[in-house]
């Protein structure tokens, strides 16, 4: 941990931990974790394959059993002794809140485009809230913008788009292993349109059946990438001079902040984003300062209700 702390990674050359007051730390509490965690699965993997001896595990684990816990904690069904393990080395980190992009960011990222494509793709981020790669990895057959796809052999009503986990070649994929319909509303469908134009415009008709692909850089007619998008938010903020970088991710938890701020509910909210648990959605809401206000205001004052019981003798 302290070496990976403080030994820079550029190879090649004797590594020296110089760590000291003042110094700039090489690697994030973050990042360190996750090294950590790699180490300890391969450790794992290693000991099970019995290339490793046993013993490591106590060095990398608190390793423990059920037998020091109280009488009365339920243990299950079976009532065989169970261990536990916990992780010796981890770093504490700070909880870092992801802020949302307002309604004025979005607003002027979508102004800064260039071309139909970059417009869709914002829109898709943003007020359909997908993923960078679920946006990447979309096709042209997952998108059904009639108001009756029965044609297609799809039952959903109005038009939408599936979202689906596939093992694509631009490594783009969805995060959650669920397939689901994700519904659009006007804006996004005539972005559709106007691109669909651009792409037959500079590509023909053929080509992929990726939804999103390179319109102005070599290679034309690939899929675009997740790390594509990522530079396309960075260029858009800095060319509709928002003060901060905005991401993918804020763009999403914009979509769910405003579902709620008008009138969605938590389920809802969960439904739209392909999550499995309800509670998964919780981190996305970031409620408007008026409708927090609003809240406050409707608790009556303790007056008003000294008022209303005196009224009532």
């Amino acid at each position: 941990m302290l070496w990976l702390r403080w030994t820079p990674g550029d190879g090649g050359q004797r590594q020296v931990v110089l760590p000291g007051p003042g110094a700039t730390p090489v690697r994030s509490d973050g990042r360190i974790n996750k090294v950590l965690t790699a180490v300890r699965m391969f450790l794992l993997h290693a000991i099970g394959d019995k290339t490793v001896p046993a013993w490591v595990l106590e060095q990398i684990y608190e390793v423990g059993d059920d037998r020091d816990l109280p009488d009365d904690v339920p243990r299950g069904e079976s009532s065989t002794m169970r261990y536990r393990m916990r992780t010796r080395h981890r770093l504490q980190e700070p909880e870092t809140a992801i802020d949302r992009a307002s309604d004025e960011e979005i607003v002027a990222m979508f102004l800064a485009c260039r071309s139909a494509r970059d417009r869709l793709i914002v829109l898709l981020l943003a007020r359909v809230g997908l993923r960078p790669g679920q946006t990447a990895g979309l096709h042209r057959t997952d998108a059904h913008l009639m108001m009756n796809a029965r044609s297609l052999g799809c039952d959903v009503e109005g038009a939408h788009v599936h979202v689906v986990r596939r093992q694509n070649e631009n490594n783009a994929w969805s995060k959650s292993k669920k397939k689901w319909a994700m519904p659009v509303d006007f804006l996004v469908v005539q972005a559709f349109d106007q691109y669909a134009i651009e792409r037959h415009e500079r590509v023909g008709a053929d080509g992929s059946d990726f939804l999103l692909v390179n319109l102005f850089r070599p290679p034309l007619g690939a899929p675009i990438t997740t790390a594509a998008i990522g530079e396309l938010c960075k260029s858009l903020s800095h060319r509709a001079r928002l003060g901060r970088q905005i991401t993918p991710r804020m763009c999403r938890h914009a979509m769910a902040s405003n579902v709620v701020d008008a009138g969605g509910k938590l389920d809802e909210v969960q439904a739209l984003l392909g999550q499995k648990n309800a509670g998964s959605a919780r981190p996305y809401l970031h409620p408007k300062a008026s409708r927090l206000r609003e809240a406050v205001e409707r608790v009556p004052s303790p007056r008003a209700l000294h008022s209303g019981a005196e009224n009532s003798r």
